[in-house]
């Protein structure tokens, strides 16, 4: 047997996934729980995928499972084409029924859930020819600003809603989903509750700011409302930074749908600022392929086109926040 084909032979979807999960978890303890494998049969496997392609991919003198810079190019390419069989074997699913095998769906994180499930629920309600839900698996993934655009731009989602901006790129098609409105807020005992309005950016600068971590982890991150030298308080979630403003740990902006109760029944207070009305054009797009949609895409596309499904994404964030 040829060299190349050895090489071929071990790279398998398997392998390749194998080397994803180890890097994404750090240990290879920890990636053999996951695959509820044996640690010493997934070293193993390391071994002998190395000695396949000749090549050293992890460090042994670490105690981690830290790779080397072959390793890391394996990592890279291997996600690729992880990705590239998926896309693969959903446009045969499309070609042969019309429907997609899966359809992930990117969510920002100021998209309303309870919103979200409603359209899901539609979705799984609907009819095929044959009396049949649609076989279209959905998978959900929540980002933060430009993370959501991240994952269409780069393959990992086929649908986006809630891009923050307009965003630009030949194959990627973006309509208008709505305006969100922003309130600043701080809890009743912060120092700001109490000052005059409108704040101005001196006085918001001396507290901490509670902000979101933008998911984006190819792109150049966004930063929204931090002031040059603020002290900042960084979370995951915008439920966790409410959860930050109703404890006084911090002051910062919300979409007003989601701090809107709070408002009303004084664990919140809202302040005008210096910026005024503050507004945020969200948007829905997916990937422009230069072939029709496939009926699951296309289902989805023609809700989010409907003025009352844009306003209940943006506004219905009462009684559910994940």
């Amino acid at each position: 047997m040829s060299p190349s084909h050895v090489k071929r032979r071990a790279l398998t979807p398997e392998a390749l996934s194998m080397m994803d999960t180890i890097a994404r978890t750090g240990s290879f303890a920890a990636a053999a729980r996951e695959m509820g494998r044996v640690p010493s049969a997934l070293t193993y496997s390391v071994r002998q995928l190395e000695d396949a392609l000749d090549v050293l991919l992890f460090d042994r003198s670490s105690r981690q499972a830290v790779m080397t810079s072959a390793g890391q190019e394996l990592l890279i390419e291997g996600r690729r084409l992880l990705q590239e069989l998926d896309a693969v074997a959903n446009r045969v699913r499309r070609i042969a029924t019309g429907w997609e095998s899966e359809l992930t769906i990117a969510v920002d994180d100021a998209i309303a859930r309870r919103a979200l499930f409603d359209l899901m629920e539609s979705f799984y309600a609907e009819k095929t020819d044959n009396g049949a839900p649609p076989p279209t698996r959905l998978k959900l993934r929540v980002e933060v600003l430009a993370g959501t655009w991240e994952a269409l731009l780069h393959g990992q989602a086929d649908l986006a809603i809630g891009v923050p901006a307009q965003m630009q790129s030949s194959n990627i098609h973006c309509e208008l989903g709505g305006e969100l409105e922003f309130a600043f807020c701080v809890a009743p005992h912060h120092p700001l509750a109490g000052l005059p309005e409108p704040l101005t950016t001196s006085q918001i600068a001396e507290h901490r700011i509670i902000a979101v971590a933008d998911s984006a982890r190819l792109l150049a991150p966004l930063t929204v409302g931090v002031l040059p030298g603020q002290d900042v308080l960084t979370v995951p979630s915008l439920a966790t930074k409410l959860e930050a403003l109703l404890r006084g740990l911090g002051c910062g902006s919300l979409p007003v749908p989601m701090v809107r109760r709070h408002i009303e029944a004084g664990r919140l207070v809202r302040k005008t600022t210096y910026e005024g009305r503050r507004t945020g054009l969200m948007h829905y797009a997916w990937r422009d392929t230069g072939q029709a949609p496939g009926k699951a895409l296309a289902w989805w596309i023609a809700k989010l086109r409907g003025p009352a499904t844009q306003q209940a994404l943006l506004e219905q964030h009462e009684g559910l926040l994940l």
